[in-house]
């Protein structure tokens, strides 16, 4: 059963990956200028973005939950680092460590009132949520602040044509997802969402695991609010971004292959819908079509992902329904 669901993930990631670079092919083609190195850069500092909170929601769901609250933990770190993130080399770095551990914290808190809280991970995340917007609010009650130049310059150039996002992202993965998903509270979380009661009879650490997951999401989410500073400059405590930002990273988990049932994903996929999710937008743009009916593409595109992850889930209970 556990080589079922590594090839499903790996499926996932694969359709994700297809379907990124049929999109992207497209895109390059319809640009006037084609794919020149400031395409590339530009394109992949919006999907880094999308990427990092997505891979942030990913965490939660292969728990069985989800996180309401990702898109304001990343706006909450967009206002602390346009505050803090500033000044001499060492004021920066103090700066950065102290906006990751922030989001680290706000993961972590979440995960601890669900788990002994005994409470739905979609209610708390909620209220959480607008906690963490309050204080974002409270930061920056307008628009505003800086950023080292240095660091935001260095975060969203690129060095022959390979975008710095794009090298970040690639360090997530390395240093973050792959050792977490190697780990045996990793290997924990996948346990739980496959079946948490069985998980418990099998002494699998589940309180341990899941507040690791969530305090990890609050971290990669604190790490695209870094980077989203780097790419404005500024700060916005902005309802509409953290929605959009959380509603965009469920969609881009989806296309990624992570089922919404748990148990089955991978946060490559996720990277991977969530540069589908922005390159549907460019589309748009390079094919004039109205901005406005974005959400109507993304919504088909996700349909079309929730549908396709729902028959792969039905195939493997049918397969399980063989062996009883």
């Amino acid at each position: 059963m556990l080589q079922l669901r590594l090839s499903a993930a790996q499926r996932g990631v694969l359709i994700a990956v297809a379907i990124f670079a049929a999109m992207f092919a497209v895109y390059g083609w319809k640009q006037p200028v084609g794919l020149t190195s400031n395409v590339i850069n530009t394109a992949s500092n919006k999907g880094a973005l999308l990427a990092l909170v997505a891979m942030a929601q990913t965490l939660p769901v292969l728990t069985g939950g989800l996180d309401l609250s990702v898109g304001a933990i990343f706006v909450l770190s967009n206002c602390l680092a346009s505050s803090i993130v500033v000044g001499d080399p060492l004021s920066t770095a103090v700066g950065v460590v102290t906006v990751l551990l922030v989001g680290t914290l706000c993961g972590a808190t979440n995960g601890i009132i669900i788990v002994y809280g005994r409470l739905q991970p979609l209610i708390v995340t909620l209220a959480m949520g607008a906690v963490y917007f309050g204080i974002a609010l409270a930061l920056r009650p307008q628009p505003g602040g800086s950023v080292n130049f240095e660091l935001a310059d260095f975060m969203t150039r690129s060095t022959y044509a390979v975008p710095h996002s794009a090298v970040l992202l690639l360090l997530v993965v390395l240093l973050i997802w792959i050792p977490y998903r190697r780990s045996v509270l990793g290997r924990a979380a996948f346990a739980i969402g496959s079946a948490e009661q069985a998980a418990y009879m099998s002494g699998v650490p589940i309180a341990r695991a899941k507040v690791l997951a969530f305090a990890l999401s609050g971290l990669l989410a604190s790490i695209g609010g870094l980077l989203l500073t780097a790419v404005t400059y500024s700060g916005a405590a902005k309802m509409s971004i953290a929605n959009d930002y959380t509603l965009n990273s469920i969609g881009a988990v989806v296309i990624g292959g992570t089922s919404l049932f748990g148990g089955v994903g991978s946060a490559v996929g996720s990277i991977f819908g969530a540069f589908v999710m922005r390159t549907v937008g460019d589309l748009l743009i390079v094919f004039d079509i109205n901005p406005v009916l974005q959400p109507l593409f993304v919504g088909l595109v996700l349909l079309v992902a929730v549908c396709a992850g729902s028959l792969r889930v039905l195939r493997i209970k049918n397969k399980l329904d063989l062996y009883r």
